[in-house]
């Protein structure tokens, strides 16, 4: 264990020390929200990312040992272990050259080389493979013909034994790095029309794949993005790939570690046995491997990505204070509004006919001025979907009208994507929610709070369903959503959760809390009212006292008996943070009031109470800014009141936008018109960019220029530099 964790703290860059707290601190049960919140002192502060990283590594190279174990059984089994081959196992550093070692022993189906062994031919191989082989490689075949084991000739004898060199090559562990590394170093990825692809340029279609084709980049610097772009077009049959692999090189290689024992008479046999091996048996294989670790590769890249723009999106500050109309675009089935009061509770829904084919366009301002007089309206959350750009005009001709009817009052407009609302509004916890709305209403509402509240709204649907990724849909779902649950998981328990108004939805994301526990908690509040203090959780079914270490830190209780039952401090601290109260004079009632200043400065008072330092730094932030939202820092969303058509921009002109999504090759910006414009990664900024997220961020303001604007394929180029 110790060699390990030794092994992990050196890749992450942490000392043995952290790992063997951070290890036995996981392996205790402890989440790794609750380690990095209130476990500062025990593994030296390392923070979420860092202990998802070491517990990903370390459940890999546990698997890795289980696995070393296997294979060594399995080979002792069949008598075969020997201590260089013991030595070798126990040294493998990854899966793949594990494999490679296990490879000559692993039972096979029937091939070609079994049969030949099978048949008596491993003889023969050796004789051509010898250095002390002498005489006519045909006459020694000879004495292997025989009509019962169906070899009716030398050259069959011959043959079989070409399928023991070739197989014993593909299996030789050593043979198969080399190949694979020299493939990785120097092989190329080659695309050509595939069934689909030839038929869709005979008949002139165009094709997003077009730029694949004719195309070929090497292995060692094909960026992510296209070789998921490859595989998919080679999915839909549209492109065939191919990894061309440096032959010559190899082919050289081969030669020289098969062929120099070999004596003159057996070489051209075993030339042509290498041959057969290398393109039958090594040359497909290894090109799986490569497009299977190319493909692994690009997929965590772009997982890293979804989950970097889905924590951005779930981060986005909450429009406080705010009365919101949601509305859910549609043509034929109307546009399905829901009013929601600050609090996110609905307060009337309608369904309005403004756009084709009906264009019922007065009656439907009719119906928006009265909902707007009636609830006091401030914003309109419109969905990016189907319609969106024919609402978002309708609704820019209205406020500009009713702001003109209405002197001093102020109405806005927000673009909120609706990714995966419609998933939400037809799933059994919207109909459990809203037993007595429609679908379309429940979309509208969960529109209207997606601008409210973007963490409390999200965490309803799942992850992969919200719409900020790349090539999502093509990758592992299984590790895409662990890690996207992450995400979540990470975003809830940093912002905290109010335990008297959260939903089991929101409550099954916060540290130590289960599906089943999240459901016990609401059904207790439902029974016995508000939870008027933390140490009451201990009542609910099954949340016994582990789940109650790890989740009460990130349950908050406002106007509750407890002051700091308010605020992120642990319970397991309320003795330390009310001696650091006591010793700068102050009491619990001064939390609540907002009077506690200068905490942070005392470091004496730590030293003299003899609270670590980490934790006390976390107390004396909390304690002075009780349960802030760290939520605030971030930019808030565009409001507008007019729309712009792609018509009206013009290469030069500059304007403000928010990122809507992130990918490798660059950001999508929303800038007011249906389509959002791409600023490619060159045009981020006036410095070398290695990937977008070091410039910018899902839901950031920035400003931008046009750069080109093509309508008829609803593309616009925008660039940030000099900005």
């Amino acid at each position: 264990m110790e060699k390990l964790l030794k092994k992990i703290a050196e890749e992450i860059g942490i000392k043995l020390w952290q790992a063997e707290a951070a290890a036995e601190l996981i392996d205790s049960g402890c989440t790794i929200p609750f380690i990095a919140r209130y476990r500062k002192e025990a593994t030296g502060a390392m923070d979420d990312e860092v202990l998802r990283s070491f517990d990903e590594r370390l459940r890999y190279l546990r698997n890795l040992e289980d696995r070393k174990q296997t294979v060594l059984a399995a080979i002792d089994e069949q008598g075969k272990l020997t201590d260089e081959l013991r030595a070798k196992i126990e040294a493998a550093e990854t899966a793949a050259v594990l494999e490679d070692l296990y490879r000559p022993y692993k039972p096979k189906r029937k091939t070609r080389a079994g049969i030949a062994r099978e048949k008596g031919m491993q003889g023969l191989a050796d004789y051509l493979m010898s250095k002390d082989s002498s005489g006519d490689p045909v006459k020694e075949a000879e004495q292997y013909v025989s009509e019962e084991k169906e070899i009716p000739d030398a050259q069959t004898a011959l043959k079989m034994a070409q399928d023991i060199i070739a197989d014993d090559m593909s299996d030789d562990a050593d043979i198969r790095a080399w190949i694979r590394q020299k493939t990785l170093d120097k092989g190329a990825i080659s695309c050509s029309l595939g069934a689909e692809g030839k038929k869709l340029a005979e008949s002139g279609e165009r094709s997003v794949y077009e730029n694949y084709y004719e195309y070929s980049e090497a292995v060692s610097k094909i960026p992510g993005h296209r070789v998921l772009a490859v595989n998919r077009g080679e999915k839909e049959k549209i492109l065939s790939v191919s990894v061309e692999a440096p032959e010559e090189d190899i082919d050289r290689y081969l030669k020289r570690k098969m062929l120099r024992r070999v004596t003159e008479a057996c070489r051209p046999f075993v030339e042509a046995a290498v041959e057969d091996g290398y393109k039958r048996l090594i040359a497909p294989s290894i090109e799986t491997e490569i497009r299977g670790s190319l493909t692994e590769a690009a997929e965590e890249g772009a997982i890293k990505v979804f989950g970097s723009n889905l924590e951005q999106l779930l981060m986005q500050p909450p429009l406080k204070g705010k009365t919101v109309l949601g509305w859910d675009p549609a043509f034929r089935t109307g546009c399905k509004l829901a009013v929601c009061d600050p609090t996110g509770k609905i307060m009337k829904t309608a369904v309005i006919y403004p756009t084709a084919p009906q264009n019922r366009v007065a009656e439907s301002v009719k119906v928006l001025e009265d909902l707007c007089d009636r609830y006091n309206i401030d914003v309109i959350s419109v969905g990016n979907g189907t319609a969106s750009r024919e609402s978002e005009k309708i609704i820019a001709d209205f406020i500009r009208d009713y702001e003109k009817k209405q002197r001093g009052r102020k109405l806005r407009y927000a673009i909120v994507n609706e990714a995966g609302a419609s998933v939400y509004s037809a799933s059994k916890l919207a109909t459990e929610e809203h037993p007595d709305l429609n679908v379309g209403e429940r979309s509208s509402a969960s529109i209207a709070r997606r601008l409210q509240d973007p963490l409390s709204e999200l965490v309803k649907i799942d992850p992969k369903a919200i719409g900020v990724g790349q090539y999502q849909h093509d990758m592992n779902q299984k590790r895409l959503g662990e890690v996207l649950a992450a995400v979540v998981e990470k975003c809830v328990n940093m912002v905290g959760v109010d335990l008297n108004t959260a939903s089991p939805s929101l409550l099954a994301y916060v540290s130590g809390i289960s599906r089943q526990i999240a459901a016990n908690i609401v059904a207790y509040r439902d029974e016995h009212g508000r939870f008027s203090e933390r140490k009451e959780l201990l009542k609910v079914p099954k949340l016994g006292p582990k789940a109650f270490e790890q989740c009460a830190g990130f349950l908050r209780i406002t106007d509750g008996k407890e002051p700091l039952d308010a605020t992120s401090v642990h319970p397991e601290s309320y003795d330390a943070a009310r001696a650091i109260l006591k010793e700068c004079g102050y009491g619990a009632e001064d939390i609540k009031a907002g009077r506690v200043k200068g905490l942070a400065a005392r470091k004496d008072i730590a030293d003299r109470l003899g609270i670590g330092k980490y934790t006390f730094a976390d107390i004396a932030a909390e304690l002075e800014k009780p349960g802030r939202d760290p939520r605030e820092d971030v930019q808030a969303p565009v409001l507008r009141s007019d729309v712009l058509e792609m018509s009206d921009l013009k290469p030069g002109m500059e304007l403000k936008g928010t990122v809507r999504n992130i990918v490798d090759f660059g950001a999508f910006v929303d800038i007011g018109v249906h389509q959002d414009g791409l600023v490619h990664i060159s045009e981020l900024a006036d410095r070398y960019v290695k990937h977008p997220l070091d410039v910018v961020k899902v839901g950031d303001i920035v400003n931008v220029k046009v750069l080109s604007i093509d309508e008829k394929r609803g593309k616009i180029a925008l660039s940030m530099r000099g900005r």
